[in-house]
């Protein structure tokens, strides 16, 4: 069982990525083989619409064509067992790190058949953790969960499946508040939930992560 974790945050020891280490720890206490990539240490873009991926009996079909610094992770995820993704909420929407990693990763499995279909060939567990400075309600209020459904609507289409999904809510921004322009909550308040809040939320990525490297067929809805 291999588990692949992809970190689409700047930050490689901050919320999102605390909350994949998690998750794949969670997998290892499973015996699960575990990775962890940052998207930020890779140099690439997003889909080109060069649509290699779609040309019949061509050499590139069902796969991406672009030879930069995330065709390994492409690659890497072709051949695992799970995939989680995780990624911080920039202006209501994931990251662009991660919007461009989840095109290229996405788009060579979608066939232009009568329905869709994909090309992936196999059932993959996947799953999602994501951090944001909004509380709860706003997230709610501002619709983030259709965010957040469209893409692992799609995981399920081209993968198969998706185990579930981890919210950290007004997450810890800074290390020094004292430093920074920031009146929009009390900085101490946001401490105190990063004391108490943050652990429990670290706490659901495990128990993603035991799900993610549990034996048994996945399940297929959001």
């Amino acid at each position: 069982m291999k588990v692949i974790a992809v970190n689409g945050s700047p930050r490689k020891n901050w919320n999102t990525a605390t909350l994949l280490k998690n998750a794949l720890e969670g997998a290892a206490s499973n015996g699960a083989e575990t990775e962890l990539v940052h998207l930020y240490d890779l140099d690439y873009t997003g889909c080109t619409s060069c649509f290699a991926c779609k040309l019949k009996s061509g050499k590139s079909y069902g796969r991406c064509a672009i030879n930069d610094e995330l065709e390994s992770v492409l690659e890497k995820i072709a051949g695992v067992d799970a995939l989680v993704i995780g990624s911080p909420v920039y202006f209501g929407d994931v990251t662009g790190a991660m919007r461009s990693f989840l095109e290229r990763l996405f788009f060579q499995y979608l066939a232009y058949t009568n329905p869709p279909s994909s090309l992936f060939g196999r059932d993959m567990k996947t799953a999602a953790v994501y951090t944001m400075n909004a509380p709860e309600k706003q997230a709610k209020e501002l619709n983030y969960d259709a965010v957040f459904g469209s893409i692992e609507n799609v995981m399920v289409r081209i993968f198969g499946s998706f185990v579930g999904r981890v919210c950290s809510y007004e997450t810890l921004q800074f290390e020094d508040y004292d430093k920074m322009v920031f009146d929009l909550a009390d900085p101490g308040a946001r401490r105190e939930r990063h004391r108490t809040v943050f652990p429990e939320d670290c706490k659901k990525a495990l128990e993603l992560g035991k799900r993610l490297a549990s034996p048994g067929g996945a399940d297929t809805g959001i």
